[in-house]
């Protein structure tokens, strides 16, 4: 996958992470993990961005960690969404799959930045 497909990837991740605690019930628990989940969510287009301005490949494998971080931070939030009941877990379970698909992307991306880095 090339990065503008990432970043596309990503930055439409971000806004559908945005959209779900728009739709969160107003209460004090939705309040609080969507406000978690807003903040990982979001740092993850936008990390995954630094990530592709870094000016070399260990500032390039650190900022990817960061990305790998914030999407499982934020895949914690959405089970723990879909668990409590506080939302459909229908509604979820595409977004909770597009979140550990991306964890996979950025573990690769960063295992082959590693592999290419000691050559």
């Amino acid at each position: 996958m090339q990065k503008e497909d990432l970043k596309q990837r990503t930055k439409a991740y971000t806004l559908r992470v945005i959209k779900l605690v728009q739709a969160l019930p107003d209460n004090q628990t939705s309040w609080v993990i969507g406000k978690q989940l807003l903040r990982s969510g979001t740092s993850v287009g936008a990390n995954y961005r630094a990530a592709c301005r870094a000016r070399s490949t260990a500032e390039f494998i650190a900022k990817l960690g960061i990305v790998i971080e914030e999407a499982d931070e934020s895949a914690f939030w959405l089970e723990l969404i879909i668990e409590s009941g506080l939302y459909k877990k229908e509604a979820i379970e595409t977004l909770l799959q597009e979140t550990n698909e991306l964890v996979a992307i950025m573990v690769s991306s960063s295992n082959t930045a590693r592999k290419n880095n000691k050559k």
